[in-house]
């Protein structure tokens, strides 16, 4: 019997970064780099899994493992993450349908670069358990068996911007409060340099602290009792708790003085990255954009700036000035860049890049630079290197996961 074989694509974290686990919209976008996983069924229920690319490593790159609930091993072991996904498959009644496997897992996604590897790993060893076993799962349920595996199982804070931007590919528009809905974007004619910083990142305490500094400001905001209560109907103590969307700065800006510098900078990073990415929303759906709702939202001197493009380009230059805004609020209101990367961001720009940014959640990892075209793209990523970046890959726009051979 011929081996299965499923693909995953890695992704980019393109807009509304580090807004997910606030209930926020995120606009994740697949990449070129795949992850590919390959099995064969065996005649027990054990599971034996190997990475030819953590091998090349030496690094810990073998696992096995029984159909039923596993326990996680220490350390940041990648078996972990197949485990997990076993792990919610039984729990969710699914065990009697499962078979045992050996697999093989070679990736040209890198690790720990904020593209999502893990992600990749947990959608495409999903799939592969899917489609082999016939389990009848979605893409959607991909998404959230991978989410279960990485959140609950293995106890990664994590969000759903990953597993999902994973399983269904492209750029989509990801609602992150029940039920998840996820808007397929109609424009996808992108070309990114992806540019790895070589600044290996952890997000284990940027999360929680980001979030600790957000609910700070609202309790102060909550307890003052200046701030109107048609006000605090729209906040609340969490940070998960606002009504985000249905906040604008000019309401709650003479209000923030009750507050500490950093949870100020915290909830106007929040704001003004969610009035950001509504307006590159409308450009992605190819809405009409008039003048003055693009001045408004890009600043009068730079919409006249976007304009002396050539008409094909007019759309390249709006996002590009929408990453560029981004990585300014993730650098100077949320402080998860670093100097580096803000130099690699820089240099991408110098070099013909639209925009840049960083992607995921930031203190290392990888960045992206909207490009004309592969040519330029290669232009940037060597510029990039020349300065200190490990690596680099001009990709579209990819697909999501998906069986390669049965």
């Amino acid at each position: 019997m011929n081996a299965i074989v499923v693909s995953s694509p890695g992704r980019a974290d393109f807009l509304n970064t580090h807004q997910d686990y606030k209930g926020l919209p995120v606009v994740p976008v697949a990449i070129n780099l795949r992850m590919f996983l390959a099995a064969n069924f065996t005649n027990d229920n054990v599971l034996t899994v190997r990475s030819l690319d953590l091998e090349k490593l030496h690094e810990p790159h073998v696992d096995n493992f029984k159909i039923g609930i596993n326990e996680m091993l220490e350390g940041k072991f990648f078996g972990n993450y197949l485990r997990g996904v076993i792990n919610v498959l039984v729990k969710r009644g699914l065990e009697k349908r499962l078979r045992g496997m050996d697999i093989t897992i070679r990736s040209n996604i890198p690790v720990g670069s904020g593209l999502s590897s893990s992600a990749a790993l947990e959608v495409g060893f999903a799939e592969l358990l899917n489609y082999a076993c016939n389990l009848g799962l979605s893409k959607q349920d991909l998404a959230e068996v991978a989410f279960a595996a990485e959140n609950q199982e293995v106890g990664v804070p994590c969000g759903r911007l990953d597993q999902y931007g994973v399983a269904f590919g492209g750029i989509i528009k990801l609602e992150c409060v029940p039920p998840y809905v996820v808007e397929p974007l109609p424009f996808k004619d992108l070309t990114f340099a992806i540019i790895d910083s070589g600044i290996s990142h952890s997000t284990g305490d940027i999360h929680p602290k980001r979030q600790e500094e957000i609910n700070r400001g609202l309790r102060a905001l909550m307890e003052d009792k200046t701030v109107p209560e048609a006000l605090k109907a729209n906040l609340g103590y969490r940070f998960n708790e606002p009504k985000w969307s249905k906040l604008s700065e000019a309401e709650i800006e003479k209000h923030l003085y009750v507050m500490d510098e950093k949870a100020k900078q915290r909830i106007l990073f929040t704001l003004r990255m969610q009035k950001s990415t509504e307006f590159a929303l409308k450009v992605l759906r190819l809405e009409k954009i008039d003048d003055a709702e693009a001045a408004l939202n890009l600043g009068k001197e730079k919409w006249e700036s976007v304009k002396k493009g050539d008409s094909s380009e007019i759309i390249y230059r709006i996002l590009g000035a929408i990453m560029n805004e981004q990585q300014a609020l993730l650098r100077d209101l949320y402080d998860v860049s670093l100097p580096k990367l803000d130099s690699i961001c820089q240099q991408a720009l110098d070099t013909g890049a639209y925009g840049a940014k960083i992607s995921g959640a930031g203190m290392g990892g990888s960045l992206i630079a909207l490009v004309k075209n592969k040519e330029v793209g290669n232009k940037v990523i060597n510029a990039c290197l020349a300065i200190g970046a490990k690596n680099g890959w001009v990709s579209k726009i990819g697909e999501g996961v998906k069986v390669e051979q049965a």
